[in-house]
């Protein structure tokens, strides 16, 4: 335990020395108000001085509580240092119109982005990041702790604009690479989910992989489709699937991470629950715990007490208050 005011508690003392000080200066002369004669029976006697002292205790007690609740006592546990798991993270979606596919229920897209907001639910400590891609790269969120607003975040990415339509692989891994490549975490890794092959931007993906690498930067890649050869898109019917396994395996192998095939919903919540195993980290920090207030119990016994040395003043001694 320990006190918010701890310099109320020098009036404990004071009070005490002034106790003793009245007692010895009033020893002679120590007299009750009593309301009739008959009452006097009750001041002398061994009754009489035990309830005396039993009220002046009660009394006594009642200032120290409340001196003590004045100094606003609390309660801590040890502060210990404890292993927290916390790796920096970037999701890199695919947003290519190619995402509307309804091979998985309701198309890919809202599968991929259920599938991630369960794995940023169940990751506890990580500092995570979204960045959705088409021909072009858009942070969605940079890196945070803020799961309700990432999540909020990633339930608005939509497909990009026409304009906008392409796969640019190696732009969205060089992107994520500059997001983590500052960061003081010493795990890093990027989750890079697709349905189609890099054809869109300057950077080759499997150049973009080592420059990763050169930072220890880990990147999962996830290749999102039915093993069918052709998909139904809202709008532009039947399209071929074009899932370009070798570059992701590539970019996954050249950065000592996994390539993942989803063929369906279930499966890619199985990847991510996968992934999510695999990356596990320790790091040791000091932890605190919140205080606990506890003045309340010190103010309630303080006011009992000082109520019952009166109730023994009143019943005992008839002093009208």
């Amino acid at each position: 335990m320990e006190f918010l005011n701890p310099n109320f508690l020098i009036f404990i003392p004071i009070f005490v020395g002034l106790q003793i000080l009245v007692t010895f200066l009033k020893k002679d002369k120590f007299f009750f108000q009593v309301s009739h004669l008959n009452s006097l029976k009750k001041v002398f006697g061994i009754r009489g001085n035990l309830i005396v002292i039993l009220m002046k205790s009660f009394f006594f007690l009642s200032i120290v509580f409340l001196i003590i609740a004045l100094a606003r006592p609390r309660i801590s546990s040890v502060n210990e240092d404890i292993n927290i798991q916390v790796i920096d993270i970037i999701l890199a979606l695919d947003t290519s119109s190619s995402m509307l596919a309804e091979d998985f229920k309701p198309n890919r897209l809202e599968a991929v982005k259920a599938a991630a907001n369960d794995f940023i639910v169940n990751r506890k400590t990580d500092r995570i990041g979204l960045l959705v891609f088409g021909k072009e790269t858009f942070i969605q969120c940079p890196l945070t702790i803020d799961y309700n607003v990432l999540t909020n975040l990633l339930s608005e990415v939509t497909v990009v604009e026409p304009k906008y339509d392409g796969t640019a692989i190696g732009i969205a891994i060089a992107n994520a690479v500059n997001r983590l490549r500052n960061s003081d975490s010493e795990n890093k890794v990027i989750i890079l989910l697709s349905d189609g092959s890099n054809n869109s931007g300057e950077i080759d993906p499997i150049s973009a992989a080592k420059i990763a690498s050169e930072y220890n930067i880990k990147i999962y890649t996830i290749g999102a489709g039915t093993m069918a050869n052709i998909t139904s898109i809202p709008g532009r019917g039947l399209v071929r699937n074009e899932i370009d396994e070798k570059t992701l395996k590539g970019i996954a192998n050249e950065t000592g991470a996994k390539y993942f095939r989803a063929t369906n919903k279930k499966s890619l919540e199985g990847i991510y629950s996968e992934i999510d195993n695999l990356e596990k980290s320790e790091i040791t920090i000091n932890y605190y715990s919140t205080y606990k207030e506890i003045y309340i119990w010190f103010l309630l016994i303080g006011f009992s007490c000082l109520a019952v040395s009166e109730l023994i003043r009143i019943v005992y001694f008839r002093k009208i208050i």
